[in-house]
């Protein structure tokens, strides 16, 4: 049986998690607000949680209405028959998300819905279920735009972005589904070699190896939410978990580097934790010494924007980038990624392609930069003969 469900991500990542869903099956794809709306069955809810690299949750709609306020809004939840869902020794928590004028308390929401769900077991078993912040076994969902509400249960229980393998981090590590939208974006397929020459704790690599050998992300998770349901179907979704017929072999190489051999002993960890050293090389090494791979590459960077972490010649960093890829990678494509746009200037390069992302709370340009051998001119008379 089909039914709706929405995949939330972050802003600047709709379109690539739309095609996600396409690829996987899904129906009636819509592109919303940080999330793509779908349909689909059981096993494609169980397929979105191991397979999508740029979702963050898969929520499934269980009740959309309008309320003005939030005594509304308990009153709409009270209409529930609870116990297709939950019983009342099920520990559960509520997640609100409002963009509203009519609401503007977000914790208020989520009160309320706390206390219909609290009320209508109390008033029919004199007993009443306990609210859980952590691991509770039933995760809800109430997403307020203006006066439109739905409630959802949410299949996933951890953000999609705690992947599992990650047992060390840098400063300021780029979220793992966050690191898989980038590499999309940037067309990576895993048909050439792949450089991070500021590779920090190692998620561009490791993110860069699954989408190369095709390995669902979601393999390294201990747990999802839809496990506790009372429909789950461990058949079912161990035939999804322990399905490796879309895994592909990966024939070149993905190399790492950072000046700090600290980043460099955490990225190790972490490769090694996700089982895949052997696809990944590490040094380390600054970008002034950095030589490229022999054959064709896609470069990928998280520099330091100077708002976590601070560079002590920050413009130099990015001067440094613009430099030696002009020197040492003509003919490939790197794409970077800041908050600072004064420092992306410094890398010296007119960008071909320009992205907007939210990287947590930081407001991002995504850069595409074209290096090229020889003049300019020849460069565009080539790529217009080509084209």
């Amino acid at each position: 049986m089909e039914f709706e469900m929405i995949a939330k991500t972050f802003r600047g990542l709709e379109e690539v998690l739309a095609a996600e869903l396409v690829s996987l099956g899904a129906n009636n794809v819509e592109l919303q607000r940080r999330a793509v709306s779908f349909t689909g069955d059981k096993m494609l809810l169980y397929k979105a949680n191991v397979q999508l690299r740029t979702a963050t949750r898969i929520l499934k709609p269980i009740l959309a209405f309008k309320a003005s306020n939030a005594d509304e809004v308990y009153e709409q939840v009270k209409k529930i028959q609870w116990t297709d869902y939950m019983d009342v020794d099920t520990t559960f928590a509520i997640d609100a998300t409002v963009f509203s004028d009519e609401f503007t308390h977000s914790r208020f929401v989520t009160y309320r819905v706390k206390d219909a769900i609290v009320d209508w077991f109390t008033e029919r078993f004199e007993k009443r279920p306990s609210v859980r912040i952590d691991n509770p076994k039933m995760m809800l969902n109430i997403h307020i735009a203006q006066k439109q509400c739905t409630l959802s249960l949410d299949s996933s229980g951890d953000s999609l972005h705690k992947r599992g393998y990650r047992i060390a981090q840098n400063e300021a590590p780029v979220n793992e589904a966050m690191a898989a939208g980038m590499l999309l974006l940037a067309g990576w397929d895993g048909k050439t070699n792949f450089v991070d020459p500021m590779c920090g704790s190692g998620t561009l690599l490791i993110e860069a190896a699954l989408i190369a050998l095709n390995i669902p992300p979601g393999l390294y998770r201990p747990s999802f939410g839809f496990e506790k349901w009372k429909d789950y179907d461990p058949e079912l979704f161990d035939s999804v978990y322990n399905d490796d017929s879309n895994e592909r072999p990966f024939d070149f190489k993905i190399y790492g580097s950072d000046i700090s051999a600290r980043a460099i002993k955490i990225a190790e960890q972490n490769i090694k934790s996700a089982g895949l050293s052997k696809y990944i090389e590490l040094q380390v090494k600054g970008v002034k010494d950095l030589e490229a791979p022999a054959g064709e590459c896609l470069i990928v960077v998280n520099p330091p924007y100077g708002e976590r972490i601070t560079s002590p010649d920050i413009f130099e960093v990015y001067a440094s980038l613009g430099t030696t890829m002009k020197h040492r990678f003509a003919g490939s494509n790197f794409w970077v990624i800041s908050s600072h746009e004064e420092c992306l200037d410094k890398i010296g390069m007119k960008p071909s392609e320009r992205i907007s992302l939210l990287n947590g709370a930081l407001e991002c340009s995504y850069n595409k930069y074209e290096v090229f051998g020889g003049k300019r001119k020849d460069f565009v008379v080539n790529r217009k003969e080509r084209y």
